[in-house]
């Protein structure tokens, strides 16, 4: 088992870093034909800054102004019981954050890193999952900010933003030579073209790859830390059931057509659960001492209260 997570993990590290060496050169292209060497510079340093100064951007502020409250430890005594262990076996070291968000949507969505970081859970979320999903549920976003995939996404969707607006001017350069080149004056350099018009729809296309790459790898770390791939699964079940019915509506049918899932962020489920349940299978019965049990107590006693237009923005072991 330990061999098989370790060889995912490979897997999924090197498809990371050839899918961000991807979008590095497609930057480069335009970069490189409006401003040479001083260009990709400039376009490099702008990604840098700006995964600096969203790192400055504490976590509590960004899932407030989503709409999302603090849950205080008082009102979820379960759930930060198991975020307390996920954060102990993930070796992150800030206490757990739990955050609110009064839709009827199932979501979960972590913002920040290992530093400062929170989760944000929906009303409609904690009302369907049992406590064993939600575990996995939550080891799954407890893995996203373990390995800071929150800033590696904005990095990348930094990294397409400038892909785009380059090869725009890229183009508009080539508006204005239209004159010189009709002339004879100067040559087209037409493969270097080809890339800056190719370069903004592929950028976008390894974007969507890295978040399916992260995805599955916040899976695999999820079932590492919960020991119990199986509840992740049936949590994915229930939310594709729930989110899922719209595609079934616009398509006619649960399958989507192969190309438009090059168009998604997440994998899709059936791969997810497949991938879950086989490591369950290799993973055997869990000794009795790990089974869930059923909450006698609702899982969240109190709902965050609302001071103003906003939540109240304590931290989470605060009293009331």
């Amino acid at each position: 088992m330990l061999s098989r997570f370790a060889a995912q993990r490979l897997h999924n590290t090197l498809q990371h870093l050839l899918i961000l060496g991807g979008m590095s050169l497609l930057l480069s292209v335009p970069s490189w034909l409006l401003a040479g060497g001083t260009g990709v510079a400039w376009a490099f340093g702008l990604v840098l800054l700006t995964l600096y100064l969203s790192g400055r951007v504490p976590a509590r502020l960004v899932l407030a102004n989503a709409g999302a409250g603090v849950l205080h430890r008082h009102q979820a005594p379960q759930l930060y019981r198991v975020m307390d262990l996920l954060y102990r076996r993930a070796g992150l070291s800030q206490p757990p954050w739990l955050f609110y968000v009064p839709s009827k949507d199932l979501n979960a969505f972590a913002v920040g890193d290992a530093r400062d970081g929170g989760i944000a859970v929906t009303e409609g979320l904690l009302r369907r999952l049992s406590l064993r999903q939600l575990a996995g549920v939550l080891a799954h976003e407890v893995s996203h900010l373990r390995h800071g995939d929150t800033r590696v996404m904005s990095m990348a969707a930094t990294m397409t933003r400038l892909t785009v607006w380059g090869a725009f001017l890229v183009q508009l350069a080539l508006i204005a030579m239209l004159p010189m080149v009709m002339a004879g004056e100067i040559r087209l350099p037409w493969l270097e073209l080809l890339a800056v018009g190719l370069a903004p729809t592929a950028s976008t296309l390894l974007q969507l790859a890295l978040s399916r790459n992260r995805e599955f790898t916040a899976d695999l770390e999820a079932a590492a830390l919960t020991r119990d791939p199986e509840g992740l699964a049936e949590a994915l079940g229930v939310l594709e059931a729930h989110n899922g019915l719209w595609l079934t509506t616009l398509f006619g049918r649960r399958q989507l057509p192969g190309w438009l899932r090059f168009l998604q962020t997440h994998p899709a489920t059936e791969e997810r659960v497949g991938r879950l349940m086989a490591l369950a299978r290799r993973q055997g019965p869990r000794p009795p001492s790990s089974r869930p049990y059923r909450p006698r107590e609702p899982l969240v006693e109190a709902r965050p209260e609302r001071r103003g237009h906003r939540y109240w923005l304590g931290r989470p072991d605060d009293r009331r």
